[in-house]
């Protein structure tokens, strides 16, 4: 490893030169920062961070936290972060809480003993109205942005999310306007604020088509594929007489689309599918998927600009970006009759 001493017996001057030089201070000649600099380039020499950061007492860090890399919807969110943070100066931190509450409290402790100097966080949620954690957050003044909707817990910070109601109300108008009256809904976790706003859009296009919500074409699915497969397992043995199914998410909504191919009904001519949120997954699935596009980058680079404003001192404002309605071949006209009824096992 390089070292300052080592630069400075090469070019024959003190180590406060070395590294006033490279610091670019004005008390050293324009020569003598050329030479050294050049010197510096050619040994191979790399600062060392963690100095710089206890002369400045700035660690030039972030912390993010989301439930897992391997959840597609967070791929675009944390490219634009970490690319809007290297533009800045920046490294960021990643911690993944695998969506349990005491290990998102572990990951938050852990980075605010590295010292960040902001937090970018998607929740765990949770059904009760305080979480010490995020209390603590709020006292220490820590420059936090929320990634997605806030709960009671943590509403005192700035968030960006996207519009998630009116996505899923326009997933279900596109269906009623095919023809479609028995839509099933497979619901994600209950806590969760994205599926109370997606459940929501879903029952208000229907209260406006003249339709209730009937319980039996309601399914608690929750956010993967196996989810999506035991959902559609469910609206067979309960004889489901659905004719389109609307998923909480992509995931879930080709997990339960794979079940009802391998069960030998047709998408979209026996029974429409539709998801939420434009992962590549349903793009690219056997029968491509009607879904919403959920402004990912957008949605990672509002929050740095809000990050920006906190570290300045100033008021960030929260941010809910608009999601687009994408049709593909997953969805389509009415059968006359459901087909679910008759693959009942």
């Amino acid at each position: 490893m390089i070292r300052l001493k080592d630069i400075a017996q090469r070019a024959g001057v003190a180590v406060m030169t070395v590294s006033k030089a490279l610091r670019d201070k004005p008390d050293v000649s324009a020569a003598t920062k050329t030479r050294v600099k050049l010197l510096a380039q050619q040994m191979g020499y790399v600062p060392d961070s963690s100095a710089q950061n206890l002369r400045t007492r700035e660690t030039r860090l972030f912390g993010l936290v989301i439930s897992s890399m391997t959840n597609p919807i967070y791929s675009r969110v944390v490219l634009a972060i970490e690319q809007r943070a290297y533009e800045m100066g920046y490294d960021v931190l990643l911690a993944h809480t695998l969506n349990i509450p005491e290990r998102e409290d572990a990951c938050l402790r852990r980075l605010l003993s590295r010292r960040v100097a902001g937090l970018f966080v998607a929740p765990v949620y949770r059904m009760a109205a305080e979480a010490p954690i995020y209390q603590e957050l709020a006292a220490r003044h820590v420059p936090t942005v929320l990634l997605g909707h806030t709960a009671p817990f943590c509403q005192q910070f700035v968030n960006v999310e996207s519009d998630d109601l009116l996505a899923s109300y326009a997933v279900t108008q596109h269906l009623l306007k095919l023809g479609h009256k028995r839509i099933a809904f497979l619901a994600g976790p209950l806590p969760t604020p994205w599926n109370q706003e997606r459940f929501e859009g879903y029952r208000r296009a229907l209260r406006e088509a003249g339709l209730d919500v009937d319980d039996r074409l309601v399914f608690q699915a929750g956010r993967t594929i196996e989810d999506g497969e035991k959902a559609a397992l469910q609206m067979i043995n309960e004889s489901s007489d659905a004719t389109a199914v609307q998923a909480v998410n992509d995931v879930v909504a080709v997990g339960c689309a794979e079940t009802l191919l391998n069960q030998g009904l047709r998408i979209p001519e026996d029974i429409s599918v539709a998801g939420f949120g434009n992962i590549l997954l349903g793009a690219h699935f056997r029968v491509p998927l009607t879904t919403t596009r959920q402004p990912k980058f957008r949605l990672g680079a509002a929050a740095v600009d809000a990050m920006q404003m906190l570290l300045r001192g100033g008021q960030a404002e929260s941010r809910r970006l608009p999601a687009e309605l994408i049709v593909r071949a997953s969805t389509g006209t009415p059968p006359a009759t459901s087909h679910l009824k008759q693959l009942k096992r």
